[in-house]
């Protein structure tokens, strides 16, 4: 998985009738756009993400 900072990320819901979770990365730590990302999710909160295979990122 490669990113860079400003592009999208979320994960499908696991749960029926729980939303996706979104958000945009603020930082990338690893060499060359690889993970871990410093993202500040939708609903506010910012937490650095490890994204596993469900986890898509968006390219702006």
């Amino acid at each position: 998985m490669q990113a860079n900072v400003g592009d999208r990320l979320s994960v499908h819901s696991h749960t029926v009738g729980m939303p996706d979770h979104m958000g945009e990365i603020l930082e990338v730590r690893g060499e060359d756009g690889a993970p871990p990302y410093m993202v500040r999710f939708d609903d506010g909160h910012e937490s650095l993400v490890f994204p596993g295979p469900d986890w898509v990122v968006q390219h702006r």
